[in-house]
């Protein structure tokens, strides 16, 4: 009898398990996963549960379907897969669902977009070609009139390995936003580019689909954006020569404030503010109105404006001179950049060719305006995605070539031993010490810059600088902060070199010793203090 009773517990526990098993499986499954998902776009629910109708013209692909009246024919595929879709002209409203990854690969898209453009590619391939912008300019501008007769223009676009998306869409933004009469012609400079897509698909969009005016120049070896845009004003026939990179949209009546200066005078180059458009989001906003300036390891800065350039009877929409330009939009006369010599062709593939043409503008008899009523966005991307050939580093070259050219060169003369100040090492090692030894004034690295800032920058790389704790430590090279302090040198009487920070003179330790240690001591005007700049 016990063991029957057993037997009948066992399977009533057996079959209760069972029950609450399948009940729960049935439950997790038809009532749970569908409430935590229902506003998600998941494989096999499409058809249960669409995206709203304004939503539909946002995409190219992704797991719903997308009517075909709302978009063109043209379709351009890339390597990752990803189709890119040229939707109608002004439907596309932008969304910050945008970059939302539907399947492993959007995925993917999105990953190496990143890693060989470093901006969402994803994002840029749904916008496709066409997009409305923001007008970000000031409202005075849009009550500005210009002349109907200006002169033409050519557009030169130099790119290498750019996303697809964002060059066609530079193209078109050119297109749907500047009068016919005033584009002479575009100039697309492909600076044998490695990716399939800008090859024959390229080839083939701008032969069939873009204007006859829109011409494709292939260099046969990699030149760099120096020498492109070089070959690329080489092809143009336009009065006005117009730079602009690859992953830009140029804003409402962009061109027409940019000509008019020119037009009033040749000599002057005239840049348009840069919109910031997110590497991450694509978003356009507004920038604030600056001017260009630089430091004096000569790398490109953004300067406030002074108040003053603000407060003529144009306020605002005025021109504003500035020292130099960010180099990658702007526009010029075409007889004048080959009057000025165009670019420096010494300089390697990139870096430092703005404020070298920037610096020959204004001592050759030019001028450099910022145009506040001109607005252009630019994808600003964090980081290079690609190198130099050779993993060169061409910014530090062609830097070193600005100085040498268009700045003033001095050694550091010791009075009593008659020898330079140098690096005791390289002179690119920071925290190396300095040493004196006999002068060379044919090796560059004996070279130094005393800036308005009173820095003294050795070979335009690294600045003399002092410990402000261990005054007992030897002045040593280190990277040039700009802040002054431990950088800080001003020539005192009696030719002594006065540290601010530190309150005391370099000298050399023992002007008799070939080793040729320097130190820092009280300010005693001794003969191992006095120290002359020899240009």
């Amino acid at each position: 009898m016990g063991s029957v009773t057993l037997r009948y517990f066992c399977y009533g526990c057996l079959f209760t398990s069972v029950t609450w098993t399948l009940l729960l499986f049935v439950y997790f499954n038809f009532s749970e996963e569908n409430q935590s998902f229902k506003n998600v776009p998941v494989k096999g629910l499409e058809p249960q549960r669409p995206f709203p109708k304004k939503f539909y013209p946002r995409f190219t692909r992704g797991p719903v379907h997308i009517p075909e009246l709302q978009q063109k024919e043209n379709k351009i595929g890339n390597p990752l897969r990803n189709h890119v879709q040229d939707p109608v002209k002004g439907e596309i409203e932008f969304s910050p669902e945008m970059g939302m990854i539907f399947n492993e690969e959007d995925q993917e898209v999105r990953d190496l977009g990143y890693q060989k453009h470093a901006f969402n590619m994803l994002i840029s391939n749904r916008l496709g070609y066409h997009r409305e912008v923001p007008d970000t300019r000031d409202t005075k501008c849009k009550e500005k009139s210009y002349p109907s007769e200006l002169p033409s223009a050519s557009v030169i676009i130099c790119f290498y390995n750019e996303a697809l998306s964002a060059l066609l869409r530079t193209v078109h933004s050119v297109l749907d936003r500047t009068p016919a009469h005033l584009l002479h012609e575009i100039i697309l400079v492909d600076d044998n580019s490695e990716l399939a897509d800008l090859k024959k698909d390229l080839g083939e969009y701008v032969k069939t689909q873009l204007p006859k005016t829109t011409k494709l120049v292939r260099n046969e070896n990699r030149e760099g954006l120096i020498r492109g845009r070089m070959i690329g004003a080489s092809h143009a026939t336009g009065k006005v020569l117009v730079f602009l990179d690859s992953h830009c949209e140029v804003n409402e009546m962009w061109l027409q404030p940019l000509l008019t200066p020119i037009r009033e005078d040749r000599r002057t180059v005239v840049c348009p503010v840069i919109d910031i458009i997110s590497a991450d989001t694509l978003t356009y906003s507004s920038s604030p109105v600056v001017r260009g300036g630089f430091n004096w390891g000569l790398h490109f800065k953004w300067d406030l404006v002074p108040l003053s350039e603000l407060e003529g009877p144009e306020g605002a929409t005025a021109p504003i001179k500035s020292p130099t330009m960010a180099g990658g939009l702007f526009a010029m006369d075409r007889d004048y950049f080959n009057e000025l010599g165009q670019y420096d062709s010494g300089m390697d593939i990139w870096g430092g060719e703005n404020l070298e043409i920037s610096f020959r503008i204004w001592m050759c008899g030019g001028r450099l305006l910022i145009i506040p009523c001109s607005r252009v966005g630019h994808i600003f991307r964090k980081r290079r995605p690609y190198g130099s050939p050779g993993g060169q580093d061409t910014m530090a070259h062609n830097s070193l070539r600005l100085a040498h050219v268009w700045m003033d060169e001095y050694k550091l003369y010791h009075l009593q031993t008659n020898k330079c100040l140098v690096a005791q090492g390289h002179p690119s090692q920071k925290g190396g010490l300095v040493v004196v030894r006999e002068c060379d004034y044919n090796d560059q690295n004996q070279v130094w810059i005393y800036n308005e800032d009173h820095e003294l920058i050795l070979n335009n790389l690294l600045c003399l600088d002092v410990s402000e704790t261990r005054s007992s430590d030897p002045p040593r090279l280190m990277k040039c902060h700009g802040s002054g302090g431990s950088q800080q040198w001003t020539f005192g009487k009696n030719n002594r070199l006065y540290q601010v920070s530190v309150g005391q003179c370099m000298k050399v330790v023992d002007p008799l010793s070939h080793k040729g240690y320097v130190a820092m001591a009280i300010c005693d005007g001794s003969l191992p203090q006095q120290w002359h700049f020899e240009s």
